[in-house]
C-alpha cells in the first residue's frame, strides 16, 4: 500500500471515529454525562502515553514530533479540564450549610 492511500485510510477512520463519537455523545443523558466524563479523564491518560511514545520516537522527523508534542499538550489540557469540571459537578451534589442567624442585642 502506497504512502497516500495509507493516509486516505487514516483520515477515513478518523472522520468515521468523529462522526460514531458525535452521535454517541449526543445520546447521552444529562444525569449521566459527568460519570462518563470522568471516565473518560481516565482513557486520555492513555492518550498522553500514546502521544508521548510518538513524539519521542528515534528518529522523528519534524512534524511528527510537533504533532506528538501538540497531541500531548491537548491530551493533558483535556484530563485537567475533565477533572476541574468534573469536581464543580460533584460540589452541586454537596449540602450545604443553613445561613445561620444574626442575633443582636435588641431583644
Amino acid at each position: 500500500m502506497s504512502h497516500y492511500a495509507q493516509v486516505v485510510v487514516e483520515l477515513t477512520i478518523l472522520a468515521l471515529a468523529i462522526f460514531l463519537g458525535i452521535e454517541v455523545i449526543s445520546k447521552v443523558p444529562t444525569l449521566l454525562h459527568t460519570p462518563l466524563m470522568s471516565g473518560t479523564n481516565a482513557i486520555h491518560g492513555i492518550v498522553i502515553v500514546g502521544a508521548m511514545l510518538v513524539a519521542g520516537i528515534g528518529d522523528p522527523d519534524l512534524l511528527t514530533g510537533w504533532i506528538g508534542f501538540i497531541a500531548m499538550i491537548l491530551a493533558a489540557a483535556n484530563v485537567v479540564g475533565g477533572f476541574v469540571v468534573t469536581d464543580r459537578m460533584l460540589e452541586m451534589f454537596k449540602r450545604r450549610e443553613p445561613p445561620r442567624e444574626k442575633k443582636d442585642g435588641n431583644g
